[in-house]
């Protein structure tokens, strides 16, 4: 089914509506000849019908067998002189073929649509790493901090790999890592600037909420750098660092479900201090 059967049959659907049909202009006698005949064309002939003759759906093809009457319904207001009722029988008639097509491809549609989310979420990942890149490259974060970027580089790469062999719901859930890696190693980067550190808040309680998200924010840059970047030798440093960042997690949790929002806040910063260290400690620089 072509994209421009699509976007005239939802053309035509969108007329089916009983605002557009109580604003449409009523057709001249000639247009609604007209009209008839594509409709027929549409129902009968085109690469939509033979969709559904191929599909085996039986629901598509009785969906279809409306559709015909529809239109055969539209043939004969016509006839009779009652334009207005024709046209507006083969709007519905058209509408009832769109639903006949749907049915017999819904997984084209659906893979079309993934596919155009995919892209767009293609580009904006995109644009968050070229940001990632600009804000690493103005804060002077050094050489380093150029693996973070290689290995999300690395990831938009297997998801385009993926998509351009069919897999695009696995292509899409790589690329949605290489999304939340880059706004998570922006957050990163942001984190310590004075601006961001000079915030206002309105309570103890949202200044917890924003460190859950900044602690948030390092362990999604964890599960990203250290999945095969740990070396033998700074294993046990790592683990160590890890695991005393989830132990602080679990108190800052304690202490913001007892309303002390304000120790809460305390120790989600020395927890994410310690997410800083394992991630350092594996060989990687952020800064923090």
């Amino acid at each position: 089914m072509s994209r421009a059967l699509i976007l005239s049959l939802l053309v035509i659907a969108a007329a089916t509506s009983a605002q557009a049909l109580a604003q449409a202009p009523q057709l001249s006698r000639e247009q609604l000849a007209q009209r008839l005949a594509s409709t027929a064309t549409l129902i009968e002939h085109s690469s939509g019908a033979r969709q559904i003759d191929s599909s085996g759906n039986p629901d598509a093809r009785a969906q279809r067998d409306r559709a015909a009457g529809l239109h055969a319904r539209a043939q004969a207001a016509f006839a009779e002189g009652d334009l207005l009722q024709s046209q507006r029988l083969l709007d519905a008639a058209a509408k009832t073929m769109l639903d006949a097509v749907r049915m017999a491809a819904p997984e084209q549609l659906t893979d079309r649509k993934d596919r155009s989310d995919f892209d767009a979420r293609l580009d904006s990942t995109r644009a968050l790493l070229e940001a990632q890149k600009r804000i690493a490259s103005e804060k002077g974060a050094g050489p380093r901090n150029g693996e973070l970027s290689q290995r999300i580089e690395a990831l938009v790469v297997d998801a385009q790999r993926q998509a351009a062999a069919g897999h695009v719901s696995e292509a899409r859930r790589t690329l949605d890592q290489a999304y939340g890696a880059a706004r998570a190693a922006i957050g990163s980067l942001r984190g310590g600037d004075t601006l961001v550190r000079s915030l206002k808040f309105a309570s103890k309680a949202e200044e917890y909420a924003y460190e859950i998200d900044r602690n948030d924010t390092h362990r999604m840059l964890i599960q990203l750098l250290l999945q095969d970047k740990r070396s033998a030798s700074g294993d046990a440093a790592v683990d160590g660092a890890l695991r005393e960042s989830a132990r602080l997690r679990r108190l800052a949790e304690e202490q913001a479900a007892r309303s002390e929002h304000e120790a809460g806040v305390r120790t989600l910063e020395d927890s994410t201090r310690e997410l800083v260290r394992a991630i350092r400690g594996a060989g990687v620089y952020i800064p923090g």
